[in-house]
């Protein structure tokens, strides 16, 4: 099997995975991000960006995203959509399979970042699309006019809600805490926004549908017990992500929790394999933090290529 040859592959699309093709193509060393769906990653699902330094007023994620793609092509950054199914440690080699195919490099930047946790609640995966979401900016737009429940209480969720009480009659946000544990700007406007009702103190414990879909929602009080009935047809969850790093079959050393081990130089266990963005244990999950983990790795790539 013939191999294509890069100095670096960056595996993601998303914020972290497209700041390191910038660095990497502009130090003119050879490389190819491949990504599995959409480039942009999860902010091709935020409508406001508020937190980028530059944006008074904020600009949607899926603009910002278009700018970083063509801001990484201008400087020969090659891309391609694919599925990277594994990876080999040939010591100053890695071997990648995508899609069936062989490619060879020096050094691999894993930008994968997370995906959308499960409730994990009897029912959950055969309503998703028929109610059940993970995405208030892919789906918020069907719920026109009914009620609806938001699951959780970070920066997400709050974000999520707020979003939707454009389209929702009403937004239940279900968080098992008193309190949220978003910023205090977005918890301000959660509890005045009269679209929003807080559930506090509980957690989703039974789906009810029809043939068409979601028809409401039982929770329950984690401190009384007491069970109540939301009228929603639709869920969105909120509850926090799951790394992607399955793929990697324990090449590189993981925490609990699935995460790729690698402080703030983003050095995995394995040398020449670096861990940027969401993928990786971090104390902060931001378009900014994900940006400077891609120079970060991309510099200390291209550090070892030129060491090799």
């Amino acid at each position: 099997m013939s191999s294509q040859n890069f100095d670096i592959i960056i595996i993601g699309g998303g914020p972290a995975g497209m700041t390191a093709g910038l660095y990497a193509s502009r130090a003119e060393l050879k490389t190819l991000l491949v990504e599995k769906m959409i480039m942009g990653g999860q902010m091709m699902t935020t409508t406001k960006v508020e937190n980028w330094p530059g944006y008074p007023g904020g600009i949607d994620g899926p603009e910002l995203m278009a700018r970083f793609q063509e801001h990484c092509v201008e400087f020969g950054l090659e891309t391609t959509t694919g599925e990277v199914e594994k990876i080999e440690d040939l010591g100053d080699r890695k071997r990648l399979q995508i899609d069936g195919k062989e490619y060879l490099c020096k050094a691999v930047i894993v930008a994968t970042g997370a995906n959308p946790r499960k409730l994990g609640v009897a029912g959950e995966e055969a309503l998703v699309g028929r109610g059940v979401s993970y995405c208030a900016t892919c789906d918020g737009a069907f719920f026109r006019n009914v009620p609806i429940a938001v699951i959780g209480g970070g920066d997400t969720a709050a974000e999520e809600a707020l979003f939707l009480t454009r389209f929702a009659s009403k937004v239940y946000m279900v968080h098992r805490r008193d309190e949220l544990r978003a910023t205090k700007i977005l918890q301000t406007r959660v509890l005045e926004n009269e679209k929003i009702e807080m559930i506090w103190d509980s957690v989703v414990t039974g789906l009810e549908s029809d043939n068409t879909g979601l028809t409401g929602i039982q929770v329950e009080n984690v401190k009384t017990g007491q069970e109540r009935q939301l009228e929603a047809v639709g869920l969105f969850a909120a509850v926090g992500v799951t790394p992607i790093t399955g793929f990697l079959g324990g090449l590189v050393a993981l925490d609990v929790a699935g995460y790729i081990k690698a402080g703030e130089d983003t050095h995995t266990s394995v040398p020449g394999i670096y861990a940027a963005g969401d993928c990786r244990t971090n104390v902060l999950k931001q378009v900014s933090t994900a940006v400077g983990d891609g120079a970060v790795a991309a510099t200390q790539a291209e550090k070892y290529i030129s060491e090799l």
